[in-house]
Order: C-alpha cells, then sequence, then structure tokens
C-alpha cells in the first residue's frame, strides 16, 4: 500500500479507518494468544518439568531482559525503517520460537532450558514490535483520535488477558499446556498478514546521524522532562513490584492455595475484568475529570489493592479466591486505567520524529526493572517463601502507585497539550 501522511488521513477524513480495524483485529488475535500462553508457559514449567521459585524467576527475566541488552538500539534503529516492516518481522521470529515449544513436548525433548530461550527470543521480538507500534499508529490513527485508538487496542488488550486465561483454562481440560502454546504461534502469523496489509509510513526527512546521538537524544530528552522522566521512574518502580508477584503468582495459586491448572486460568481470567473495565472507562474520566485526575484516580486504585492477593493464604476457599480476583481486578482497574490515558498523553506530547527512540529509552528504564524484579522475586521465594515474597513485591507496587501524589502529576485537572521539547 503507498504511504500515508497524517496531513492526509485529515485530508480524507481517514479517522479510525479500514487500516486501523485491520491493526486492531490482528493486535486482538495476537493478544488472544499471548494471554493463553501466559498462563500455560508457567504451567508446564511449574506442573511439567517442577519448577522452583528460582527458576519461575529466571524464566521471566529472560522475557524481560531484552529491554536492557536491545532496548535503546532497536528504538534507534526502528527511528529509520518501516515500522510495518519492523512488526512483520518480530512477529514470524516470535511464531517461530513459540511453535518449538509443542513440538518438544511432542518429541518428549521439552526443558526449562527451551523455555528459558523461547522467552527471551519472544522478549527481543517484543522489544522491536513495541518499538515501531507507536509510529504504526500515527500512521493510521488521526491525530484528534488518537485517545479513541488507544483506549480500544488497551481495551482489547485487557478483554484478551480476560479472554486468554479463561480459554486456557478451558483447554487445559482436554489438552497439554506444552500444546496450547501452538496458538501463539498462529497468533503471530495471524498479526502479520494483518500488517502486511498496513500503509506505509512516510520516509522520514531528518537528517542520517549517529546512531549514538541517536540513543542519547532519546534517553537526554526522557530524563530531562518532568512528566517523561517521573512516569517512567514510577512505572518503573510499579512495574519492579507487578514483575515480582506475577513471577511467583502460578506457583503460589498451585502449591500455596493448592489450585487446580484449570481453576487458576479461570481466576485469572476473573481478575483481568478490572483491566477491561479501566481501559473503557478510562477516556470517559478523563474527559469528564480531566487527564490528571483520572490517572491519579487509576494510579491509587490500583495499588494498595494488590496486598489483597498474597493475604489470601490467611483463608481458605471462596474467602480466599474472592481476595485473589478482587486483588487482580482492582490492579488491572486501576494500572489499565491509567495507563490509557498516559499512552494518549505520550502520544499527543511526542513528536512522530522521535517517539520510537523516545518509547523504548522510556522502556528501558521502565522494563529494565523488571528482570531485575524476576530474580528478586525468585531468590526472595527460595529464601523466605511465597507468601513473603509476594507480600513484599505487592508492596513495592503499592508505594510505587501511590507516588503519583508526589510528583508533576499531583496537581491540576489536565496534562500539558504541548509537545516535549526535544534535547
Amino acid at each position: 500500500m503507498p504511504a500515508l501522511t497524517r496531513a492526509s488521513r485529515h485530508r480524507a477524513g481517514g479517522s479510525l479507518g479500514a487500516p486501523f480495524r485491520l491493526f486492531w483485529a490482528g493486535e486482538a488475535v495476537s493478544l488472544l494468544g499471548t494471554s493463553t500462553s501466559a498462563v500455560f508457559v508457567p504451567i508446564v514449567a511449574v506442573v511439567s518439568l517442577h519448577a522452583t521459585p528460582g527458576t519461575m524467576g529466571l524464566l521471566t527475566a529472560c522475557a524481560w531482559l531484552p529491554w536492557l541488552v536491545v532496548g535503546l538500539p532497536a528504538g534507534a534503529w526502528v527511528d529509520r525503517l518501516q515500522p510495518r516492516t519492523v512488526m512483520v518481522v518480530a512477529d514470524l521470529v516470535a511464531a517461530t520460537s513459540a511453535a518449538t515449544v509443542p513440538a518438544a513436548w511432542l518429541l518428549d525433548r521439552l526443558t526449562i532450558a527451551q523455555l528459558v530461550v523461547v522467552a527471551f527470543v519472544g522478549g527481543t521480538c517484543t522489544v522491536f514490535f513495541r518499538s515501531a507500534y507507536p509510529r504504526l499508529v500515527s500512521v493510521v490513527v488521526a491525530e484528534q483520535e488518537v485517545a479513541t485508538a488507544y483506549g480500544r487496542l488497551t481495551g482489547t488488550a485487557s478483554f484478551m488477558q480476560v479472554a486468554g486465561p479463561g480459554l486456557a483454562g478451558t483447554l487445559l481440560t482436554v489438552l497439554q499446556a506444552a500444546a496450547g502454546v501452538a496458538l501463539d504461534a498462529v497468533s503471530f502469523l495471524v498479526s502479520a498478514a494483518c500488517l502486511r496489509r498496513m500503509p506505509r509510513s512516510a520516509p522520514d526527512p531528518a537528517p542520517a546521524t549517529p546512531l549514538s546521538t541517536r540513543i542519547a537524544s532519546g534517553l537526554r530528552t526522557t530524563l530531562h522532562d518532568p512528566f517523561l522522566r517521573f512516569g517512567t521512574l514510577m512505572g518503573g518502580a510499579s512495574n519492579f513490584g507487578l514483575t515480582g508477584y506475577q513471577t511467583l503468582l502460578v506457583l503460589f495459586l498451585v502449591r500455596q492455595l493448592q489450585l487446580t491448572s484449570a481453576l487458576v486460568g479461570f481466576l485469572l481470567a476473573l481478575g483481568s475484568v478490572g483491566g477491561v473495565v479501566g481501559a473503557v472507562l478510562a477516556p470517559r474520566v478523563a474527559s469528564r475529570v480531566g487527564a490528571a485526575r483520572a490517572l491519579r484516580v487509576g494510579q491509587v486504585v490500583g495499588g494498595p489493592v494488590a496486598l489483597l492477593i498474597p493475604l489470601a493464604v490467611a483463608t481458605n476457599g471462596a474467602v480466599a479466591r474472592a481476595l485473589v480476583v478482587t486483588g487482580l481486578f482492582g490492579v488491572g482497574l486501576g494500572v489499565v486505567g491509567a495507563n490509557v490515558v498516559r499512552s494518549a498523553f505520550n502520544q499527543r506530547y511526542v513528536p512522530d520524529s522521535i517517539r520510537a527512540r523516545l518509547v523504548t529509552s522510556s522502556a528501558v528504564l521502565n522494563y529494565g526493572t523488571m528482570p531485575l524484579a524476576a530474580v528478586a522475586s525468585g531468590w526472595l521465594g527460595t529464601a523466605y517463601g511465597l507468601v513473603t515474597a509476594m507480600t513484599v513485591m505487592a508492596g513495592v507496587h503499592a508505594v510505587a502507585c501511590v507516588s503519583v501524589l508526589l510528583g508533576p502529576y499531583r496537581a491540576g485537572r489536565d496534562l500539558p497539550t504541548g509537545r516535549v521539547t526535544v534535547r
């Protein structure tokens, strides 16, 4: 398809038209596969391969380590490439990697080592895919529709986080978890097919600059702007806590609460409904009370409620399950809602020409805490037990979320309407 600029979309009245709907559909299928795999892989590790807390920490760490290893250069490279091409290649590599899991399982050769490699490859593909993602959105969505588009995309992501565990729980009654990972491989292929039909972005008119200069520019801009800096640091601390307790969540549910694999999937699905509600409500709340206020409310709601999850061990039966679901629901409601507001703000606040490098600069600082959290969580779980490890990590997340009341987002009705100053 021909290149499409934002100006031409305005003349054509493109808005949320056919290209966005196709992009949206591909994302939905891919996210469904990924969210089922997010249940299947830990269950394979815990139930079939008898993983320890340390092993689960390693597995999660390898999924996020690529942000530290290739995150900064990836953002600078992607700024000079067609986002559509980058995303298609990432999908195809991820599909091939995921397909090796059911293949090895059929041959009775599946090991923790292979799961670790697959996690690292998949994480690397995610770095490149997510680096290009905002630029492609800016190609297919008119500027005045960005908030609506991100609301739909984030809402779909949250819905698939509900549907995925539910589907995984259902499938676990009829097939082995390793075989279910094949769904993830197929979903990546569907995403690639949809992306192949996306329009190309207009060539970048900016003169070529050295890779190191583009990386440094992204880091300087992120660290000097108070809104980007605080959002990145707050997100990094929150992600440390979230990743920490999520690393051990399946292990906690299976071994501490003695739940079946199917019931684990069902509870994760119920808890994820909060993310759907948060994504749907966030644009409306932001429109009514202001984006800054909506962001503060979301962070405060989605923080302390995480502590209900490890508290479930003090009860049993239906009460314990209700506490888990309530904790997961509250985290999803607040965090996803706040992320929708912040994503729409960042999309408007950051110029297209540096978006990929700023996305990855923020992501390296933001997601870079996640492999560290996984390792720390695995160590805490081994040394002090699952309940202690999950309580500490949920507490870190809660404090990080509440810190929104101290930073540049702490006051005012709305967020800035201008653009960030590129450094």
